[in-house]
């Protein structure tokens, strides 16, 4: 698949995660005012985060788009990594902001309950987050954009967050006014917790981390390669929504150059089947039978 292309259809996800923000953080912040839910507000202020992470990770995805050039012979594509980094911390001095001000609401003298019609408002709008994070999570997958996959994480703690909020709101109406700030409490932690999730892959990503299960099987295709007769050394990295990999294969010495040619062509076309990988270089090396008198020296 054309990763120019992909990256086009990470946009329309983007696209959908700020629409649906745009709409539930107004609703939510009107609401929560006029219906004197702390806990519904500061699902508002969460939605109103993600609508500056949803906007970051678009203008990744869009300088991810820009061709290779002098300065980056490998293309742009680290560009949405870089805004998912962003993201995160945008997140996170908003979830700090909301544990700010449930705590100065748990502190506060006279409570009263909010009105039940703000659980309704916060079930609704995790009912539309959830069809959101299901169409970016299958975008994502499609495409195998970290962006977007990060994006429809926090799609998906926005459902839960939502929840959340209703559950706090409700449980104030049983005599436990403070129950609704301490709801918005779990709301701050958990846009504090996905926040850390995000920052923690962009800056795996970006310092060449690679999954060491995920590179193994790679090794396993490269092996049941016919031709190879041993792996020397393998690397892979992630480049956006690309993997880069690097192996050194040993051959028969006594192969030509045309012949082992070929075999480094057909584990380019497996990488490709099996993985969805193009970006491979191969390294030929001739294999050598280690002797007798060097395994006794050592």
């Amino acid at each position: 698949m054309d990763p120019y292309q992909n990256i086009r259809a990470g946009e329309r996800g983007a696209w959908a995660s700020i629409a649906a923000y745009l709409l539930l953080s107004g609703i939510k912040l009107a609401a929560g005012y006029v219906l004197s839910s702390s806990a519904l507000t500061a699902d508002g202020y969460n939605n109103l985060s993600d609508i500056a992470a949803s906007a970051a990770v678009l203008i990744g995805l869009r300088i991810s788009r820009k061709p290779p050039d002098k300065d980056h012979p490998y293309g742009h594509f680290r560009a949405e990594t870089i805004a998912a980094l962003i993201a995160s911390f945008i997140m996170a001095m908003v979830g700090l902001q909301v544990l700010i001000d449930a705590g100065r609401s748990i502190t506060a003298g006279d409570r009263a309950a909010p009105d039940p019609a703000s659980a309704w408002i916060a079930l609704g709008a995790a009912l539309v987050m959830l069809g959101v994070y299901a169409y970016n999570r299958r975008l994502a997958a499609r495409i195998r954009s970290q962006a977007l996959m990060a994006a429809a994480k926090d799609n998906l703690s926005d459902a839960l967050v939502s929840v959340g909020a209703a559950a706090g709101i409700f449980g104030s109406q049983f005599g436990m006014p403070w129950l609704d700030p301490v709801a918005a409490v779990a709301v701050g932690l958990l846009i504090l917790k996905t926040a850390w999730g995000i920052f923690y892959s962009s800056t795996h990503t970006l310092t060449d981390g690679f999954d060491e299960k995920e590179l193994e099987t790679l090794r396993g295709t490269i092996e049941r390669t016919k031709g190879v007769r041993r792996i020397k050394d393998i690397k892979a990295r992630i480049h956006g929504s690309n993997v880069l990999i690097d192996v050194i294969i040993q051959v028969d010495p006594e192969l030509s150059l045309i012949e082992s040619h070929q075999i480094s062509d057909e584990i380019e076309r497996r990488m490709e089947r099996r993985h969805n990988i193009a970006n491979v270089h191969v390294h030929v090396e001739p294999y050598e039978e280690p002797s007798a008198s060097r395994t006794e020296g050592t």
